[in-house]
């Protein structure tokens, strides 16, 4: 199939990934657009593999406010240069992630975050849920495992779809904008906070309040 600027152009919008690059995905995905975004993904993945190691001393603080004031971020995103975390595309990166977390309620940045007796707990409860299931034991573990992999899913920020675009995780998505960015780029902590919580909140009547008050 021909490869036609258009398309190049199209898949250049899409991915942001150079012209040249996307050419040669077009043509190794025979024009099939879908194909030849996840070829750019996967050498976008390999490329910012290749920069991991690189030390991120530079990046954001950013606070997001979500609901009227009843959920509040603040985030930290290293990149490897000021220049960088000035730019645009770093900012808007570094403000998705802060939505992610108001939104999606992550507990740790990654899974070595997670405590190993906690990990433990939660993969003797899965095994006892599978095994109140009726499930054959040959079996239990493969289907722990497989929890344990949604559970991490859930409390992990880098393992959570993201908001925006579900099909893809936010480690995915940290790991093209290393590439597309070319820095090294590291989430490295954040916390979360929601109005009230953590308070125990009295319960009261507030017909005997009243009464209370008028008898005084």
């Amino acid at each position: 199939m021909a490869i036609t600027a258009s398309m190049v152009k199209e898949l250049r919008e899409k991915t942001g990934a150079g012209m040249m690059d996307c050419k040669k995905a077009l043509e190794e995905a025979g024009g099939d657009m879908n194909r030849a975004m996840e070829i750019l993904r996967e050498k976008g993945l390999a490329a910012a593999a290749k920069k991991a190691g690189r030390v991120t001393a530079e990046g954001l603080v950013e606070s997001y406010i979500h609901g009227g004031g009843k959920i509040g971020v603040l985030v930290e995103v290293n990149c490897e240069t000021d220049f960088v975390a000035k730019t645009d595309e770093f900012r808007e990166f570094v403000r998705d992630i802060a939505m992610q977390i108001a939104a999606a309620a992550p507990r740790y940045v990654s899974r070595d975050e997670v405590p190993a007796e906690e990990i433990e707990k939660e993969r003797q409860i899965l095994r006892q849920q599978a095994l109140n299931e009726g499930k054959p034991e040959h079996i239990v573990e493969k289907m722990v495992e497989g929890r344990l992999k949604k559970f991490f899913a859930e409390i992990c920020l880098l393992e959570q779809p993201f908001i925006k675009d579900p099909d893809k995780t936010i480690e995915e998505l940290l790991k093209e904008k290393i590439a597309k960015i070319g820095e090294n780029i590291t989430i490295r902590r954040f916390a979360r906070f929601v109005l009230g919580e953590g308070i125990e909140k009295k319960a009261c009547n507030f017909a005997e309040e009243v009464m209370a008050q008028v008898k005084k």
